[in-house]
């Protein structure tokens, strides 16, 4: 939650995309680019992700983590965004066939991924490994019996199946319960104090034509505390130093920003921070400490843009401000109670004394966008309304729930726009629909 001072305050520059700035009358322009217009040739609702600042949150995992730091996919993916990470030095983790694909798609060589998942399916687990992914993250015993029958059955394989073990290093982070991952009640991983992890050790260590290259820990998304990531990367150390394997991957869950008055650390602090747990248990400086960053790369790089279609004032209750999109582009307020800021595109840095719920338009009373947002007096129907911030986990996660197509996606650099992702229609509604002989949809 925002301090109570900062509510009302005009939207703070930090959560702006990175090259944002206030061009004429106060309008928002991003990547050169003037909003508003970008409104009236592309519709709303409409995702607006900051190409240089993808590009340049790219390069600094890559300089904090050094060759092998991984974009977690999940937070974002389209083909383009695939090519931004790979251009830029990263590796990408995909952890459902879906992502895998999407990567490949993209022109990303399969060394450079990284392929996760809790519950692999043969089939996935079969293309990862006849494709020669970089690395399979092994997450249970069931997957290690699954790759053992897949390696025998490929018979001489040009190289080793490279392998890191998901563990589980019991240390809850300070996050919502729905995105932690690393205590001890989880679906995820080995766990290192129940002793399965060591026993998935021993048994991958055995199995021909696998290479065991790693250990691999996540403890959780949307972490702001870097003791949370010391401490797991000190439990990991002391589990990894025994097998002297070569790479340490302690995950994502670095936590950005995204109202008035929040804070979160950088890049470089959280490697430093878990380089220096790492020393002083012992990890020898030749293994390779790596991550797998999603959110901190593309939440802040992205705005969504509305349009205000009702504006209800229940007196002595709340006013509704109800907008042409809502929980099927952005369910995270839905789902972890996620707070947002919400600003006019047309006058950015104005004051916002004005309390009001920002609402979607789906046949739900939780379609709730942000609950309590602070806009300016001077908002009509018709203006359009920009929630910062949301370029992690919005369309990655959206739906087409009462039949509302999803956004279009536009990159912007030098003031030129680039449609990455069209906006589907309600022909694309129907495109899973069977069709009978007779030519009727049924």
């Amino acid at each position: 939650m925002a301090p109570e001072s900062h509510k009302t305050d005009p939207l703070e520059r930090a959560l702006l995309p990175m090259t944002a700035s206030v061009g004429a009358g106060g309008r928002l322009v991003v990547g050169g680019s003037d909003v508003l217009e970008l409104v009236e040739q592309f519709g709303t609702p409409l995702f607006v992700y900051d190409e240089e600042h993808l590009r340049e949150a790219c390069r600094e995992a890559v300089e904090a983590w050094g060759d092998g730091v991984a974009y977690a996919t999940k937070a974002f993916l389209c083909r383009a965004m695939a090519s931004v990470a790979f251009e830029e030095g990263m590796c990408l983790d995909v952890s459902t066939g879906g992502e895998l694909y999407t990567a490949l798609a993209a022109g990303v060589p399969p060394q450079r991924l990284v392929m996760h998942g809790n519950n692999k399916s043969e089939a996935e687990l079969s293309e990862a490994v006849s494709i020669g992914v970089g690395r399979i993250v092994v997450d249970s015993f069931d997957e290690i019996d699954r790759v053992e029958r897949l390696v025998g059955r490929a018979g001489a394989l040009p190289a080793p199946v490279r392998v890191l073990i998901r563990v589980t290093p019991g240390v809850e982070a300070h996050t919502h319960e729905f995105v932690r991952t690393g205590q001890e009640d989880t679906k995820f991983g080995f766990s290192v104090a129940s002793g399965a992890a060591s026993e998935a050790v021993e048994r991958l260590v055995g199995v021909d034509g696998v290479e065991l290259r790693g250990i691999h820990a996540h403890i959780g998304s949307q972490v702001f505390e870097v003791r949370s990531f010391e401490r797991a990367a000190e439990i990991l150390a002391e589990f990894f130093v025994p097998f002297a394997l070569e790479e340490l991957c302690v995950g994502g869950g670095l936590g950005v920003p995204y109202v008035n008055g929040e804070t979160a650390p950088s890049q470089r602090e959280w490697a430093e921070a878990v380089r220096s747990a790492c020393k002083r248990v012992g990890l020898s400086e030749s293994v390779r400490v790596s991550a797998e960053p999603g959110r901190s790369i593309v939440a802040r790089a992205a705005i969504t843009l509305y349009r205000v279609g009702t504006i209800k004032d229940l007196p002595g209750i709340r006013t509704y401000v109800s907008v042409d999109g809502g929980m099927s582009d952005n369910p995270r307020p839905v789902l972890y109670g996620s707070g947002y800021e919400a600003f006019l595109a047309r006058e950015v840095e104005a004051s916002r004394p004005r309390s009001v719920r920002v609402v979607g338009k789906h046949c739900e009373t939780g379609d709730t966008l942000i609950s309590e947002a602070y806009v300016p007096d001077d908002l009509v129907v018709g203006d359009i309304l920009a929630t910062p911030v949301t370029g992690a986990y919005g369309y990655s996660m959206a739906s087409n729930y009462n039949k509302v197509p999803r956004p279009p996606i536009v990159f912007v650099r030098d003031g030129e726009a680039r449609l990455v992702v069209r906006g589907e229609t309600y022909e694309d509604l129907l495109r899973l629909d069977v069709v009978d002989d007779d030519g009727v949809r049924r």
